[in-house]
């Protein structure tokens, strides 16, 4: 059985959008791409050093995919190294097109691939900012950890890390830790559905 850690970096308001760079993704006319950059400091790389582990798979949507194929092949150092070894299971309709390797695709049914995956032998699998992959792991109670770096920035529209339905979900906080930048590092476990109630009549 391999643990699966999604990695998420998102704004005070949710959003998990273009965290890395002005181009990265602009759908629905997105401006404020790289808004974590400005907030990226020292103990933020040491948590996701951390979270990786020394060895991992990645789970990918396929513009993350993308993204990552033009830009990681041609890095080099510790963290280039682990990531263009990687095996990348990737949820796409296009997986005859997945040059950056060793990479699969998930096929149409992805929560039958996922449970298959995880099921398997290997190390660790690590998600980064799938708003297909990461519900259906949290719905499907197949993700193990999540580790939310959360910016003190407030964008007001963007994808959100729920961007499709996902059923309600309570989380475990583990850990958590502030960085001298402002950025706060949670790392949580799902906990299973969530919970309501009232506070009518608790004053009494």
């Amino acid at each position: 059985m391999r643990t699966i850690r999604i990695i998420e970096h998102i704004s005070l308001d949710g959003v998990i959008q273009a965290p890395g760079g002005p181009d990265e993704d602009v759908d629905s006319g997105f401006a404020h791409g790289g808004w974590a950059f400005p907030h990226f400091d020292e103990a933020v790389g040491e948590a996701i050093d951390a979270a990786h582990g020394t060895r991992f798979d990645l789970l990918l949507g396929r513009r993350t995919y993308d993204i990552w194929a033009d830009y990681w092949p041609h890095q080099t150092g510790p963290m280039a190294d682990q990531l263009n070894a990687a095996r990348k299971y990737v949820a796409t309709s296009r997986p005859e097109s997945l040059g950056w390797g060793p990479a699969e695709g998930l096929g149409a049914d992805i929560v039958a691939s996922l449970t298959k995956i995880k099921a398997g032998d290997g190390p660790d699998l690590v998600v980064w900012g799938s708003s297909t992959i990461t519900p259906a792991l949290i719905e499907q109670q197949l993700a193990d950890e999540v580790v939310m770096l959360v910016f003190p920035v407030m964008l007001g529209c963007g994808k959100r890390i729920f961007s499709h339905p996902a059923a309600p979900t309570e989380l475990s906080l583990i850990s958590s830790k502030a960085a001298g930048s402002g950025v706060v590092i949670n790392i949580y476990k799902p906990a299973g559905p969530a919970r309501t109630g009232t506070f009518a009549g608790s004053a009494e």
